[in-house]
């Protein structure tokens, strides 16, 4: 990648995601200007989705224009125009996002090929999956566990599975388990997506957006579509604790596909056990007070950020070490058996 691309991409990274600003630098160097890039363009892909005042097929255009811009200059920078064009991106950083687009689709064209098709595969896959879900958005949770787990494959499955792609790519030994890989990795995007949709939960819901299956908190007692005040419900909250239970289910297996890397990457074991930590963290947060009402209630604080950045860094290139750790990171987290896990295993259908 040209030195202008990489410093664009640089600049842009730290305002959209303080979390990526700090993990990818963590990467072994091939890797950085690839997932630097595929981030970028998963949150070009968000700022189309985030908004609650376009219409569905006004979306569609925006994800088709994009996806022709990874091959087409001119698209590029028609994407970035009709966007801005609309007057809905607000945010100084997303708008800045935006304007750069050209660029970042230029920086894409300057990746090897093979990390061209790896990051091409997962956004298309994200936006054609974000616009069949824009047609499912409600305020009142989606219709079940099954579309909760389609949902989660579209909005972080699919990035697992680029990741681990390009992790192969530079590594004989992961090439090797590439497949076993790939179908943990699967879990290890959901348990981090489903974690961010308990942590955003109110916000979305302001948004008048929920991403919760009504049919977890129907077995409860709890009908999403009539109850305004869900948290004072205590079938909701046992909701919510069973919700948390199956994201620590998958981040497990998000464990385990970081032990299956080898000690010699320890840039990429620090990249994914960094992730696994902050949000078995979130989720300890959220479990110990299922009745929050904001996602500032659940954040987890910067020093304990700081411990788990610590901690893992210790352990990262020692196995025995490293397992340790990830105990200490789920003790008396609320679990689930995998055969309660039902329709919310990692993946979706027709995948796993």
């Amino acid at each position: 990648m040209r030195p202008a691309s990489l410093a664009l991409q640089s600049h842009l990274l730290p305002g959209v995601s303080r979390t990526f600003a700090l993990t990818i630098p963590q990467l072994p160097s091939p890797l950085r200007p690839a997932i630097t890039n595929a981030y970028l363009l998963c949150r070009i892909a968000d700022t189309v989705e985030d908004s609650t005042a376009m219409a569905p097929d006004e979306k569609d255009a925006h994800y088709r224009r994009l996806l022709i811009g990874l091959g087409d200059a001119k698209a590029a920078r028609e994407f970035s125009k009709a966007l801005l064009g609309t007057g809905l991106v607000e945010d100084p950083l997303e708008r800045e996002l935006i304007v750069q687009t050209p660029g970042v689709l230029r920086a894409f064209g300057e990746l090897p090929v093979a990390q061209q098709a790896a990051l091409r595969d997962c956004v298309t896959t994200m936006c054609h999956g974000m616009a069949d879900f824009e047609r499912l958005k409600n305020p009142h949770g989606l219709e079940d566990s099954a579309c909760l787990r389609d949902y989660c494959y579209v909005a972080a499955g699919c990035v697992g599975e680029m990741l681990t792609q390009l992790f192969a790519g530079i590594n004989p030994h992961i090439h090797d388990q590439r497949e076993e890989l790939r179908r943990l990795s699967l879990a290890f995007g959901q348990g981090l997506q489903l974690t961010n949709i308990l942590k955003d939960v109110w916000d979305d819901r302001q948004r008048s957006i929920c991403w919760l299956p009504r049919d977890v908190f129907e077995a409860r007692g709890v009908d999403l579509r009539r109850i305004q005040h869900w948290q004072d419900h205590p079938g909701y909250r046992d909701g919510i604790r069973f919700l948390v239970a199956v994201a620590h289910h998958h981040l497990r297996l998000a464990q385990d596909y970081t032990l299956r890397i080898p000690t010699s990457e320890v840039g990429i074991r620090r990249f994914c056990s960094w992730s696994i930590g902050m949000a078995l963290s979130t989720l300890r947060k959220i479990a110990n007070n299922p009745g929050y009402t904001a996602s500032e209630q659940v954040k987890i604080s910067r020093r304990r950020l700081r411990m788990i950045v610590a901690t893992n860094n210790v352990s990262v290139g020692n196995d025995t070490l490293l397992r340790g750790v990830f105990r200490l990171s789920r003790y008396r987290l609320p679990s689930v058996e995998d055969q309660q896990i039902g329709p919310l295993r990692a993946g979706h259908k027709g995948r796993v």
